[in-house]
């Protein structure tokens, strides 16, 4: 980790110092110039863009020479967004560009999953009637039957009784069948058709059905069928149990055709679309590759995994697909113009626009590329364009450029940074001006100056310094709670800091002590009362910098006891680099403005020892 440190914190140096040289050179290798119709805003130090002073003069922080910022009188919003290098500064910044050009791009898509039952193609045997298994003919699992084969044969009263039915329903027909009477033929012949239709009713078949008119004493057992060729998956069943009617006997699945579903990350989701291709390999069999269509997505998403399901249909005619088998899936998509995806581009679709991945410097919300300007050499226009979804070594464009031109793709890094030591318009600074290096906390109630003559020490009785001590022991609670970006808890140790507050008796000052005292208990209640109101840790952090700056002030004038030093820290960068000071009896820095996010920002700035007692 303290290597990986190192590495970025020397990238970054490079970048910075590589952008000061792009500064220097952007317009002549020579000194620079200011002509009269330039405004000189503010004078700024190229390492320290932080620092803006009104008149030249040498860097308070590193002592280097300041550079002034300039804009000139009719100068634009674009033209503040452009920048001119000489050849050696493109050659410094290894500017390197590429064309903005429209070509189908493909991206592959990697999914894993697994292998299930086709649903579609799964079925049941089941008890149409009551009665008793008297044999199985299948009695395991993972057999392959095939449609129409003797599974089981019931035995069953109410399959007799109708099976009689049918007997006598026949025997009339064939007596009455010649009847010279109309109605008598036609009753006895609907006796016998619904006869029938009770028996196919209850799950035989025709053929069955004809057997027992052939052959009416041959059995009173009734064997049931395979409804279809596939694999015994389930048994829930056993010879001589009884069942009842739409107890399930067998399941059977048919494997020449499986699902595959696989997990799709939401962030892939618009480069999925029914139909496509997907190939697929299995543990069982490396090497070798299965391929199966889109079938359907899920149109719900796993909050915890951030997936949705994929189903795809593969053909399995030999059986090597098995359920539950582990699946390393891959799709390749191409998008159109308009951003869908095609499953073949064809001469009529328009491709897309695209750009090359390294162009675009992207923040959370924005992305910025750098232009070439055709008929200016070397002069880049920084612009905001709005981006498509990555394919590859590519990104899509929805608007921002057009083609043709061309974007630059090596260095562009190095000419935002120049930019922004401009105080020009890039990528971190939309707008323009010194880009803060600084996490915003929202702004801060403004501290009241106390005038420097006013904070010197002053000698304070050794009961008042206690009470100081007090004050110091109940906030250093209330700083580790924003340390540890616990809002909560920091609201629940503002009442024993009120109560230290509201215990320091004022009446034991005495003359000069006491008037620079009373200021100072006002502006701390003020900001412990505003913390107390605050809605979330934003708002406690806001207006508890006030109130380490007043304590300070406190601990620098009256002292505090009992014994123990007290550190002064300082971090530069909170409050959009305003800066904020805490109090800590440590040096190891647990920063109370950026909690968790950075909590070792911070240097000691001095340090507060207890006096001893008088």
């Amino acid at each position: 980790m303290m290597l990986q440190t190192c590495r970025q914190s020397i990238r970054r140096i490079i970048w910075v110092t590589t952008a000061c040289l792009i500064c220097i050179t952007a317009v002549s290798i020579g000194p620079q110039v200011i002509s009269a119709q330039d405004d000189v805003q503010f004078w700024t130090c190229s390492m320290h863009p932080n620092i803006r002073l009104p008149e030249p003069g040498l860097c308070p922080i590193c002592s280097m020479e300041l550079i002034p910022v300039t804009t000139g009188p009719e100068e634009s919003i674009e033209g503040r967004r452009e920048l001119t290098l000489t050849p050696y500064a493109r050659k410094l910044a290894e500017i390197r560009t590429s064309p903005v050009e429209r070509k189908f791009v493909t991206r592959q898509i990697r999914m894993v999953g697994r292998v299930e039952y086709d649903e579609t193609r799964m079925s049941y045997i089941t008890a149409r009637v009551p009665g008793r298994i008297d044999r199985m003919y299948v009695n395991y699992t993972g057999i392959f039957v095939r449609k129409g084969r003797p599974m089981v044969s019931v035995y069953s009263p109410e399959l007799l009784a109708a099976r009689e039915e049918l007997l006598q329903a026949i025997q009339t027909e064939r007596k009455l069948g010649k009847s010279r009477i109309a109605v008598v033929r036609d009753t006895t012949a609907a006796t016998a058709a619904a006869a029938r239709k009770k028996l196919r009713l209850l799950g035989l078949t025709s053929g069955q059905i004809d057997d027992i008119i052939r052959q009416p004493g041959s059995s009173d057992h009734i064997t049931l069928t395979a409804p279809g060729s596939g694999v015994v998956i389930r048994m829930d069943a056993r010879e001589g149990i009884y069942v009842n009617t739409g107890s399930r006997i067998y399941t059977i699945a048919d494997l020449s055709r499986v699902w595959v579903r696989l997990d799709a990350y939401e962030s892939d989701l618009a480069w999925i679309r029914k139909g496509q291709t997907v190939t697929f390999e299995t543990e069982a069999r490396p090497g070798e590759s299965f391929t199966g269509k889109v079938d359907f997505i899920d149109p719900f998403l796993n909050p915890k995994t951030r997936t949705v399901k994929v189903r795809v249909n593969a053909s399995n005619p030999d059986g090597f697909l098995k359920p539950d088998m582990f699946v390393r899936a891959s799709l390749k998509a191409t998008l159109d113009a308009t951003g869908k995806t095609v499953t073949e581009p064809t001469d009529k679709a328009r491709p897309p626009l695209v750009i090359p991945a390294g162009a675009p410097l992207i923040t959370g919300k924005r992305a910025v590329v750098y232009v070439a300007v055709p008929d200016r050499p070397g002069t880049f226009e920084g612009r905001v364009i709005v981006l498509g979804p990555r394919a590859g070594d590519y990104y899509h464009v929805m608007r921002g450029v057009e083609e043709g031109e061309r974007v630059v793709t090596h260095g562009n890094f190095k000419i935002d940074s120049a930019l922004q030591i401009l105080a020009r318009p890039s990528m971190m600074s939309p707008e323009g001006g010194v880009a803060a290096a600084a996490h915003d906390h929202g702004t801060p109630p403004p501290v009241e100056k106390i005038p420097p003559d006013t904070v010197k020490p002053v000698k304070a009785p050794l009961e008042f310094r206690k009470q100081i001590g007090s004050l110091l022991d109940a906030y250093m609670p209330v700083s580790a709670a924003l340390t540890a970006d616990n809002a909560n808890l920091a609201v629940t140790k503002l009442p024993p800091l009120e109560a230290a507050l509201e215990a320091v008796d004022m009446h034991i000052l005495s003359g000069q002590a006491h008037q620079i005292w009373m200021p100072m208990w006002s502006a701390l209640k003020d900001s412990l009362d505003q913390m107390k109101a605050a809605k979330d840790l934003t708002g406690i952090r806001n207006y508890f910098l006030p109130f380490s700056t007043r304590l300070i002030d406190t601990v620098k004038t009256f002292g505090f006891h009992p014994p123990g030093p007290v550190y002064q820290i300082r971090c530069p960068m909170a409050f959009a680099g305003k800066g904020g000071s805490w109090l800590q009896t440590d040096r190891v820095v647990r920063n109370p403005y950026y909690g968790k996010m950075m909590p070792g920002c911070g240097e000691v700035v001095c340090s507060f020892p207890a006096e001893p007692e008088d």
